[in-house]
């Protein structure tokens, strides 16, 4: 069933059809959530498929990469991880051109197909003891493409999923996205820990590490058709307008708008992967926890931490995103040492799990949010380009470098100063909201005449 939002499209003015500003009738509040549910679904499949890499790198990292220490192994593949996120800058203008000048809906399907094409590369690959130094390089053919891909995802889908959400539970809804995001983070895991238990660790190594990327080459071109029955948000004259998707129209009149995203999304990228993808390792490596326990350890916290983002998000409602933004900041300055130096010491998996929980609702103040708020700095004419792009390059430089400059840091013998890192860039994004304007009466998606 296609999901038609009744609100005008494009977010700039988005009072219901009933008539008052944040009041809706039941038909247009499942018509929006509809929209929601379909828009989020594909977000899933996309980031299912982009971190099954993270994931299962501890079993494939000798297949493309000359034997020798695991860790430095694992750095090889940690910086291939990097590498995708250094094509997510060309993703984000790429595909916000697209969304502001042919639509989001549109933008949305390409890149859902963009990331099928990638994991099914990976899941077919030959290895180094096959084609030699080939066998790294299409891995990283394929990880830059698959970065591109969701270089655009993330500004399409913010940028659709905000522009349909219920005004007045902007947050609660916009967290969706994330609840999404962070749900393919967690089917990857618990994938990776079926397998765990089923398979060999031999088998894992040898070819079971294929199976999550061919599963989400499928599962990517059901995204796909579910994606085709969405209703588009821009509106006709919107997309014609010449300034649309215009990086000329971004930087002359949005410049300030542009480098406070890029400000906080830094620090929030980085604190977001510090505990998600890197955490993992982090609890094998440095904890000294057993492969499988680490895999449980995670697939739990996960679940839990995408749980906890509607909850923070229907908290932003009240609070605000600002407010929200700057105890992020707070709160990761001054928790991470802390929290990273304690799991260092743990003898037990559930203290870890715990110390992980507290560390994840730290997060979640900006990761509930962090599509909406970017959606509500930019008006409708730029707002997928303003968002993807902003964001693409503080994560491509601050999110997906994290596990390379841990892995790096602890090779050097100073894994402590990736706790410094991480805290002076959360003290940063506190600093930079404090130019924040109150998005709930400022915001370009809060327009009203």
């Amino acid at each position: 069933m296609t999901a038609t939002p009744t609100s005008s499209p494009g977010g700039a003015h988005p009072t219901p059809a009933s008539g008052t500003p944040g009041h809706y009738t039941a038909h247009e509040k499942r018509d929006r959530i509809l929209a929601i549910v379909g828009a989020s679904s594909g977000n899933l499949v996309e980031w299912f498929d982009f971190y099954v890499y993270a994931f299962t790198a501890i079993y494939f990292a000798h297949a493309f990469f000359p034997k020798g220490d695991p860790t430095v192994q694992l750095l090889n593949t940690a910086g291939v991880f990097a590498a995708g996120f250094l094509m997510r800058p060309i993703g984000g203008w790429l595909f916000g051109r697209i969304a502001d000048r042919k639509g989001r809906k549109t933008a949305m399907m390409i890149s859902v197909l963009m990331m099928c094409g990638g994991s099914l590369a990976i899941a077919f690959m030959p290895t180094y003891e096959t084609i030699g130094v080939m066998a790294p390089t299409l891995l990283l053919l394929a990880r830059l493409f698959q970065g591109l891909s969701v270089g655009g995802e993330y500004g399409t889908s913010a940028t659709y999923m905000s522009e349909v959400a219920l005004r007045g539970q902007r947050g609660f809804y916009a967290s969706f996205q994330y609840v999404t995001l962070i749900g393919g983070q967690l089917l990857a895991v618990l994938v990776v820990a079926i397998l765990e238990q089923t398979l060999t660790d031999a088998q894992m190594h040898d070819w079971g590490w294929r199976i999550p990327f061919m599963a989400g080459a499928a599962t990517a071109v059901i995204a796909f058709y579910l994606r085709r029955s969405l209703a588009e948000t821009a509106k006709a004259d919107q997309l014609d307008r010449k300034e649309s998707g215009s990086m000329r129209e971004l930087f002359a009149k949005h410049t300030k708008a542009f480098l406070i995203v890029l400000g906080f999304t830094a620090g929030g990228s980085l604190a977001f992967y510090t505990y998600t993808t890197y955490m993992q390792k982090y609890l094998v490596l440095s904890v000294g926890m057993d492969k499988k326990v680490a895999s449980t350890v995670m697939t739990a916290a996960l679940f839990v931490y995408m749980c906890m983002q509607p909850l923070f998000g229907a908290l932003s409602d009240r609070i605000g995103r600002r407010t929200s933004m700057l105890w992020f900041g707070v709160l990761g300055a001054l928790g991470t040492w802390p929290i990273l130096t304690a799991l260092k010491g743990v003898q037990s998996p559930y203290a870890a799990f715990g110390l992980i929980i507290v560390a994840m609702a730290i997060v979640s103040l900006y990761t509930s949010i962090g599509g909406l708020i970017k959606a509500e700095m930019f008006p409708p004419e730029i707002r997928a380009l303003g968002v993807g792009l902003s964001y693409a390059i503080g994560n491509a430089i601050f999110g997906g470098s994290a596990e390379y400059v841990a892995l790096s840091l602890k090779a050097a013998n100073v894994e402590s100063a990736f706790y410094v890192y991480v805290s002076v860039m959360c003290f940063f994004a506190f600093l930079v909201c404090f130019l924040m304007p109150d998005l709930r009466r400022h915001g370009h998606l809060n327009d009203v005449h």
